[in-house]
């Protein structure tokens, strides 16, 4: 009976014991978050990708746990930070902040699933076979963040008819920067503007970029699609009010901070999108057979506010074409 009794106790004490409470919560599937951006000015996309978790039901903290690694702008990170995540390892690998850290993971791993944002072609890139049938551990949303940059330089002249000398902010890190660039460039040409393109990958860049702006005199400026410069949201609008230059910029939060206009796909519901697939992945779909989902709208948003601070009348083209106003 002593004998028996002691066996019973010792049972007791290893399900209470910390080495129990870590083998259980290690049962748990855990969800690596990998993101090219920094965690404040991305906290509204975490809630999105939450939501879409949440609708395949799946929460944090009850049946799944999430790791996150912030690159915060500084790219050269991610293939470091991706590798440690597979290691872990962990059940899905989630990737945020455009295609950089999309190909970051699949270096890593060609095994774990992972769901991307891919502000690039992902096909071109050798991120998946083709958008309907991934063909291999990749899939995502296509936010076609890039290919829209020639058509913000198209609104932004629409919105001042009289800019011929129109700046671009760029971020040479970006493994979209070529393209996004030959792009912009090929759209200038058409227009018969010229355009004068500019290189920032950090906080002192962005300062130097726009005084040099204003000494050239720049009429407009186009804030190419980055991670990065998502991060850097309040300082470029910022910057671009001290120095009066009329801007567009990719995401509604940056008209929403004060930025002149902008134009693009709903990022905090493409997010919630990637929650989905995950949750999906988690309850056995293969990221093989999920295509990749592509926005099917996209907003033009207006500051009305903004324009008069800058002494812009907005043409009724614009007001016209605009899918909100901020005023």
């Amino acid at each position: 009976m002593k004998r028996r009794r002691f066996i019973t106790l010792i049972a007791t004490s290893a399900v209470t014991s910390p080495f129990a409470v870590r083998a259980q919560q290690g049962s748990m599937p855990v969800i690596g978050f990998l993101n090219a951006a920094s965690p404040g000015p991305a906290a509204h996309l975490v809630a999105g990708f939450r939501k879409g978790l949440g609708e395949t039901g799946f929460v944090e903290g009850r049946n799944i746990a999430i790791e996150f690694r912030w690159a915060e702008g500084r790219y050269e990170r991610l293939p470091a930070m991706a590798r440690a995540l597979v290691q872990r390892p962990v059940a899905v690998l989630v990737t945020g902040g455009g295609t950089t850290a999309a190909l970051a993971a699949k270096e890593a791993s060609s095994i774990i699933p992972i769901v991307s944002s891919m502000g690039g072609d992902p096909v071109a890139l050798g991120l998946v076979r083709s958008f309907n049938r991934p063909g291999g551990n990749v899939t995502g949303v296509a936010l076609l963040a890039t290919q829209l940059d020639a058509k913000r330089l198209e609104m932004i002249r629409a919105m001042i008819p009289t800019a011929n000398v129109i700046g671009g902010i760029f971020n040479p890190d970006s493994g979209n920067a070529q393209t996004q660039l030959k792009d912009v460039v090929d759209a200038a040409r058409q227009l018969g503007v010229r355009f004068v393109p500019f290189h920032a990958r950090n906080e002192a860049d962005l300062e130097t970029v726009f005084s040099t702006m204003a000494q050239q005199r720049m009429d407009a400026l186009l804030v190419a699609s980055d991670p990065y410069f998502n991060s850097q949201r309040d300082r470029l609008v910022t910057l671009a009010a001290r120095y009066k230059l009329p801007a567009i910029y990719e995401w509604r939060e940056f008209a929403a901070l004060g930025g002149l206009m902008s134009f693009g796909a709903d990022l905090a519901d493409m997010y919630r999108q990637i929650g989905v697939y995950t949750g999906r992945i988690l309850k056995g779909a293969k990221p093989a057979d999920l295509p990749v989902v592509q926005p099917t709208r996209f907003a033009m948003v207006v500051n009305a506010k903004t324009a008069k601070s800058l002494g812009i009348r907005i043409p009724n083209e614009v007001l016209q074409r605009a899918d909100e106003v901020i005023e």
